[in-house]
């Protein structure tokens, strides 16, 4: 499912504009991406946290030439991490 499915199953399911439902899913991802900008994390109970985790810089491979080692500079990357909710819907998913 992408952005524009999702957005119109939500808009189907709730009986709200499309157009409402996508300025609040805009504007819900925003504030997500702002906070994680800030090093902050967004819990949402039992569904999960995004985190904003730092890689440190470390020597990697060339994917075109395996010989040729290259620097891979330290970076800021987006993790997620599930909640007791989400696991358990999953969970009972393979158990139907």
């Amino acid at each position: 499912m992408n952005k524009a499915e999702l957005i119109n199953h939500i808009a189907e399911k709730t009986s709200v504009p499309r157009k409402q439902v996508e300025d609040v899913v805009e504007s819900m991802l925003g504030t997500i991406v702002q906070v994680l900008q800030r090093g902050e994390s967004v819990h949402l109970t039992s569904f999960g946290t995004f985190l904003a985790r730092r890689r440190e810089a470390r020597m990697g491979v060339h994917p075109r030439n395996p010989k040729q080692r290259i620097h891979m500079p330290a970076v800021t990357v987006a993790k997620f991490q599930t909640g007791k909710g989400l696991k358990d819907a999953l969970k009972n998913s393979e158990d139907e």
